[in-house]
């Protein structure tokens, strides 16, 4: 139900959303006229093309909404399911449901629209429905074959065609608009009213399509929100004037020792630079991630507080900077390399024999730190270890 669940709505109300907007979309259809056989029945004899326009402009009008939201970053369309396409299955399939369309007057929603208002016919079409379902259910080992032939997977017309979004929707748009001129035209003749458009059909096709055109054309000439956010977040400028939270290695370093379980440690490098170091307790969230929704739990928590580090300055800002976009948590940047650290706490170097006491103090309690946070490391592994459990025959009897 994005983007109102859950960005608006919390996801309670998944089932209560669903039911208004299918008591919307059914008083849509029967206020078009859809409980009609007469009129459905129309689009394949050339009398009346309510059908063809409604489900146009429908399919149009959420084509360029989807387009205009994702441009917007409100929908993510990598949630979207696409259906694979099985091509016999569907050429079947849309034969017999055209055939069924003709005979019968409807199809499967415009059915149960027509049942809904107390219509026979409506209800008739729904049974022979439900009786179609059961029969290919019980019969489907012998369809199986087929109907699993030619999976093309799941295809876009616009990928195939090496065409952009924006391209497409203009195209389709477009069409749509000649679609509606040339069946007006048809309708007219069938009918035998005058073929010739009024002025006022003329104005609002006219006004239709500059209005398709303009929306399409705000995704094409003006970047979307994740273009924006790269460039703000990129910009050197932006990361001498900003005012970030640092830390150094010291103060980390107390805080996975002392606080582990109020922090994250996020490393923002490729999985490989993480695998071949990293410090400890730390996640890998790679920089160019932290926007996908899968890490949104970590950056819109304020529970924890998040401390980035990259073997690169401008790196671990981009990413401090992107958590901004993501999430509402505190955040905090290590001034220090990874390396750095490492060098600290890892490969800790004793001091000479007549270091101050100054230096020797420091070299113990960074000593005792990394003590500390090597146990909690291999506490924190064995915490995770699989428990095997042994099970042991009772002896003896009643």
């Amino acid at each position: 139900m994005g983007p109102l669940v859950p960005y608006l709505i919390s996801n309670e109300f998944n089932l209560m959303i669903a039911l208004l907007a299918g008591i919307g979309f059914g008083f849509v259809l029967e206020q078009a006229g859809f409980s009609s056989t007469k009129k459905l029945a129309g689009l394949f004899y050339g009398y009346d093309f309510t059908v063809l326009k409604v489900f146009f402009t429908a399919g149009v009008t959420a084509m360029i909404g989807v387009i205009l939201f994702a441009h917007w970053g409100i929908l993510d369309l990598s949630l979207i399911y696409i259906n694979p396409t099985f091509l016999w299955s569907a050429l079947l399939g849309g034969a017999i449901m055209g055939l069924g369309f003709i005979i019968g007057g409807f199809c499967p929603g415009t059915s149960i629209c027509a049942a809904a208002i107390g219509k026979l016919d409506g209800v008739a079409f729904v049974f022979g429905s439900a009786l179609g379902i059961v029969a290919f259910a019980e019969s489907f080992p012998l369809f199986e074959n087929i109907y699993l032939a030619e999976n093309w997977g799941p295809l876009l017309i616009n990928e195939e065609l090496g065409l952009s979004k924006p391209f497409f929707a203009l195209l389709l748009t477009a069409v749509a608009l000649a679609a509606f001129y040339l069946t007006h035209l048809i309708e007219n003749k069938v009918t035998r009213r005058p073929t010739e458009v009024t002025p006022k059909k003329r104005i609002n096709y006219a006004l239709a399509g500059v209005l398709g055109f303009f929306l399409i054309g705000i995704v094409g000439f003006t970047p979307s929100k994740e273009e924006i956010v790269e460039q703000r977040v990129s910009s050197p400028k932006r990361h001498a004037s900003y005012v970030f939270n640092e830390v150094t290695s010291d103060q980390l370093a107390f805080e996975i020792a002392n606080n582990f379980h109020q922090i994250n440690i996020i490393d923002v490098r490729s999985p490989a630079e993480f695998e071949a170091y990293h410090l400890p307790l730390a996640i890998n969230i790679p920089a160019e991630e932290i926007m996908d929704r899968k890490w949104q739990k970590i950056f819109q928590q304020r529970i924890k507080s998040n401390y980035f580090y990259a073997d690169t300055d401008s790196l671990a800002k981009k990413a401090y900077l992107l958590s901004n976009y993501a999430g509402r948590s505190s955040n905090f940047l290590l001034k220090d390399s990874p390396e750095n650290f490492r060098k600290l706490y890892t490969n800790l170097t004793p001091p000479q024999a007549n270091a101050s006491k100054e230096v020797t103090n420091t070299y113990q309690y960074r000593k005792k730190l990394a003590q500390d946070m090597d146990k909690l490391v291999e506490a924190m592994s064995n915490l995770n270890k699989p428990v095997e459990i042994k099970t042991v025959a009772a002896k003896g009897g009643c």
